[in-house]
């Protein structure tokens, strides 16, 4: 297979997996929105968290909401909770790597706090201690998974919303999980802003 034919597979399948994916994530990104939206509006605020790539995807939602997405409004309130390299690194030392976002959800958050957990096969370790963490601090967990939803699908509670991207190729679940996130922070905006 030559490289054009490869890279133009690659968007196919991401662009199919997209497609399959809108009816079954929408009330989800619905839900999760609400959720967010009324942290906020109760002072509350959203802890995100994730490995590797959803690391960097957690640190986009934040910003998003900090600064803005794509309308003027002041900022929301969210912490990624991966940017700390003291904390993380003392965290693991000290402790466990497991433990890097389970103490700061303990630390930091409480209820009416959002937890944005991302991990692309829903088994992460440390993830699924930030779920259990959160749970504890009486959080809500909007969680972005794929595959089956692993570990973390079957620990959520019933008031928790469940984001669990199709398809079984990370690069692919990632890509959903960033059009659900940039879904997310447009579905905040036009619930606290009124945008028709």
């Amino acid at each position: 297979m030559d490289l054009h034919t490869r890279i133009s597979q690659h968007f196919t399948e991401s662009a199919h997996l997209k497609f399959q994916a809108v009816d079954f994530l929408t009330p989800g990104i619905v839900a999760g929105a609400e959720r967010i939206v009324q942290c906020l509006l109760a002072d509350g605020k959203v802890l995100a968290c994730g490995n590797g790539g959803s690391a960097a995807d957690a640190q986009h939602f934040s910003a998003e909401m900090l600064n803005r997405f794509e309308m003027e409004r002041p900022g929301l309130a969210a912490i990624t909770l991966t940017t700390d390299a003291s904390t993380l690194t003392s965290i693991a030392n000290d402790y466990d790597f497991v433990e890097v976002f389970s103490k700061q959800v303990r630390a930091l958050g409480h209820a009416p706090d959002v937890l944005l957990a991302i991990s692309t096969s829903g088994n992460s370790p440390n993830i699924v201690a930030a779920v259990e963490a959160a749970h504890e601090r009486g959080m809500t967990v909007i969680a972005l998974t794929g595959k089956d939803g692993g570990r973390i699908g079957e620990i959520l509670a019933p008031e928790d919303i469940h984001l669990c991207a199709p398809g079984s190729r990370t690069a692919h679940i990632q890509e959903i999980h960033i059009t659900a996130i940039h879904c997310l922070c447009d579905a905040v905006d036009c619930l606290l802003l009124g945008v028709e």
